[in-house]
């Protein structure tokens, strides 16, 4: 079993951290919590050029007919920027439930879609933008009167949406699973770097506080969670390409990358301090985003129960 991205995996993954790093995602993410989404619909559409949304679906529709190993790729770098608006459900999971010309606008980006999974994913993330409101059966439901609930992640707007009727299992699911999974890992890694840059520039007692054993240790956890983390992430990739086992591969890769995140959240805080508690800072969209997104699509008991099983 390959685990190394391949040249070409490799230069998407650059072409995407590229662009995203020159987009100012931060300040889309605000915006798109305060529900002005403009700007992160220019990003969705930049997003879509670089064919983001069109990884798995079919090139009879305009798409790329990539791989699962292809999407942990776009959604490492999405968590790692914290782009906001439902990407795992239009770049994951809606291109194993829609057909014909839907699919082909959710490959060019015109398309929004978000979905709904009872009882893992009872909500519906940005109903009020998608173009479409999915179950895991395939159903259109209609976002009209979809009633909005606090969210613990402000740009993650989440709304409750009547009917919703599905199970959380089958390859959308999955693929769900997988994607957040990546998510998780970028995000963490995000944590990692700017803790570690944070950690050789601030300074006390006249020395730069990376300097000090007891912080080094903890970055030093936090690395080795993230890159334990990684293989099975890609691993479940690669199993969902094989067809084999995937639903316990995506759970065991959900558990990890979950548990590594939250870890280099947790260390992410103690590191920076009291700066790190102020809303001023980037620090805390990951913050937010990695406690929701270690809940979404199953919680931890949820996925160690499905491997267990």
């Amino acid at each position: 079993m390959r685990f190394q991205l391949s040249p070409e995996q490799r230069q998407f993954a650059a072409t995407l951290h590229e662009l995203l790093g020159g987009a100012d995602t931060a300040a889309a993410a605000r915006a798109w919590a305060a529900g002005e989404h403009e700007r992160g619909l220019k990003l969705w559409r930049a997003l879509a050029d670089v064919g983001v949304f069109a990884l798995l679906v079919s090139e009879d529709y305009g798409g790329l007919g990539a791989g699962p190993v292809d999407l942990v790729v776009a959604c490492e770098a999405l968590g790692y920027h914290a782009v906001p608006g439902p990407l795992v459900e239009s770049a994951a999971v809606a291109p194993a439930l829609l057909t014909g010309h839907r699919l082909t606008s959710l490959a060019e980006g015109d398309l929004v879609a978000t979905v709904v999974a009872p009882p893992e994913v009872p909500l519906a993330l940005d109903a009020d933008v998608a173009g479409v409101v999915l179950d895991l059966t395939g159903a259109l439901l209609t976002g009209a009167g979809a009633e909005p609930v606090r969210s613990i992640d402000p740009p993650r707007r989440l709304f409750r949406v009547p009917a919703a009727a599905g199970v959380s299992s089958g390859v959308a699911f999955d693929r769900g699973v997988l994607a957040v999974s990546a998510q998780l890992l970028g995000a963490g890694q995000w944590l990692l770097d700017t803790s570690v840059a944070y950690a050789k520039q601030r300074k006390q007692y006249g020395r730069a506080i990376g300097e000090y054993q007891a912080i080094k240790h903890l970055l030093a956890d936090v690395a080795t969670r993230l890159e334990l983390a990684r293989p099975l992430v890609r691993g479940a990739a690669v199993a969902a390409v094989a067809g084999e086992t995937f639903a316990r591969d995506v759970s065991a890769a959900k558990v990890l990358a979950g548990d590594a995140a939250l870890l280099a959240a947790r260390t992410a805080l103690q590191v920076h301090g009291a700066i790190g508690y102020t809303a001023e800072h980037d620090l805390g969209l990951r913050l937010t985003k990695v406690r929701a997104l270690a809940g979404a699509w199953g919680t931890g008991s949820f996925h160690r129960a499905r491997v267990l099983r």
